[in-house]
């Protein structure tokens, strides 16, 4: 039977004389507010609760709070359990929550009891503070984004990420390889990380930045006097890398005479800063990225073939965004969610062309694009949602539409399946994880899309192989 609001609330007796001002009370505090039963159904649920899990009121009235919240302390950990099991309070646990879109959301959980004037409990009540405002304010503080922060829900992305703790856990130098914007340095970060240097520091320095006559000191270090305007000794990035990480960025820009220098470093795991005799040594782990092909350079003369090898012990290919186009709805709810609690404005989302438009881009700029992208059309939108209007001008222009007819949502569905199919040699189950869909949702996608499923299913085609 449908629970109405008076029933409920009103079953709370303290507040059984007024159902509506106890509405009004949770509606106005800014915490995520819930109450249960002794069932553990859920009986009221405020506004702050709405908006930070995405659930409407309507629709989780009645219903088991830990199929809403899907806590990760839930159900061994359950903090209302133990409340309502030994009736003390918990105050200020951090807990992690999943909301309905599939996000994390760090959170601190409060809970208290509701008795009847027998002294009977007939309730509890749960308070969550919503975390990520904090978290995201910290981590801007730190510049300090983890594993986690690298979101992925294509297949190929997916499987770079997979691999990033046994490559960290290795030691070994790394070479990341990806067009510019797809998220090198954060690759480089978890890979830091995840490793046993984590403690130790992360030193990152774009090699493309700095001219030739400057780049030897930034890398090495000098003495005082070593040149014109070095009127102080200075620690090279080698040395302040010690006992952690050392990213080079674009390391297809050094010159000749630097790689060579690199490569004795490397060799040796010595060097001297400019203008010292003394020798000094680094256990810097060098993980290095490039956007150009250093195979044709090697083969051109511009890039050394042995240092090429030194720093390509491990090579981690990184997609660029229009080979993982499925991931731009998901890194655009990534991207409003931080802005909404960076600033003190509240965009709910994007309209269906602006994603439209945005799922036919090309991306040049890959993921550091779209979220400038999103950035602009974050503050020109007066909300709540991201609108054509909003983004930048030269995706509306004729140049870029290049006079074509956008797809539409079907299509754009349509080309993201068959891509996982084919990047899963059409395993129709495999695809459909990396689509984090149900496979009964993707056979019924498949045939409402119109997408022809080949006879032979991918595992079998596989198994065949295997055994020739």
């Amino acid at each position: 039977m449908p629970y109405n609001k008076n029933e409920l609330c009103g079953s709370l007796e303290p507040f059984a004389p007024s159902p509506e001002r106890f509405e009004a009370v949770l509606s106005s505090i800014s915490d995520g507010v819930f109450t249960v039963d002794n069932n553990w159904r859920i009986t009221c649920f405020n506004r702050a609760s709405e908006k930070i899990t995405g659930h409407t009121r309507d629709e989780v009235l009645g219903t088991h709070c830990h199929k809403i919240l899907r806590a990760n302390i839930c159900p061994d950990a359950c903090a209302l359990r133990y409340t309502m099991d030994t009736g003390n309070p918990v105050v200020g646990l951090s807990a992690e929550i999943t909301a309905r879109d599939g996000s994390i959301i760090p959170v601190s959980i409060s809970t208290a009891l509701f008795y009847n004037k027998q002294g009977d409990i007939i309730g509890g009540a749960e308070t969550f503070r919503d975390l990520r405002q904090i978290e995201s304010l910290r981590k801007h503080i730190e510049r300090d984004y983890t594993f986690e922060d690298i979101i992925a829900k294509n297949d190929r992305m997916r499987r770079v990420l997979s691999m990033l703790p046994t490559v960290a856990e290795s030691g070994s130098h790394v070479l990341i390889f990806g067009e510019s914007g797809t998220g090198k340095e954060l690759i480089a970060k978890a890979i830091h990380k995840l490793s046993k240097r984590s403690n130790g520091p992360f030193q990152a320095i774009n090699c493309a930045n700095y001219p030739e006559t400057l780049i030897e000191s930034e890398l090495f270090g000098h003495e005082r006097g070593a040149f014109t305007g070095a009127t102080r000794s200075m620690q090279g990035r080698f040395a302040r890398a010690n006992d952690g990480t050392l990213f080079l960025d674009e390391i297809g820009d050094l010159s000749l005479a630097i790689q060579a220098k690199l490569l004795r470093v490397l060799q040796e795991k010595t060097f001297e800063p400019l203008g010292s005799t003394i020798t000094q040594k680094t256990n810097a782990r060098i993980v290095s990225a490039t956007n150009r092909d250093l195979r044709a350079m090697i083969a051109n003369g511009c890039f050394r073939r042995d240092l090429y090898y030194r720093v390509n012990v491990i090579q981690v290919d990184v997609p660029s965004l229009r080979e993982r186009i499925e991931d731009v709805p998901i890194l655009i709810r990534h991207f409003i969610c931080n802005l909404t609690h960076q600033h003190d404005k509240y965009i709910e989302g994007i309209e269906p062309e602006a994603l439209r438009l945005l799922m036919n881009y090309s991306f040049p700029g890959n993921v550091r694009e779209l979220e400038n992208i999103i950035e602009h059309g974050f503050v020109l939108s007066p909300g709540p949602f991201i609108g054509l209007v909003h983004l930048p001008e030269h995706l509306n222009s004729p140049a870029n539409k290049n006079n074509e007819v956008l797809e539409n949502m079907d299509d754009c569905e349509k080309k993201i399946m068959m891509n996982a199919l084919k990047m899963n040699d059409f395993n129709r189950l495999a695809a459909a994880r990396s689509l984090g869909m149900h496979k009964s949702t993707f056979f019924r996608k498949a045939r409402r899309l119109g997408i022809k499923l080949p006879s032979l299913d991918g595992r079998s085609s596989l198994k065949h192989r295997n055994n020739k």
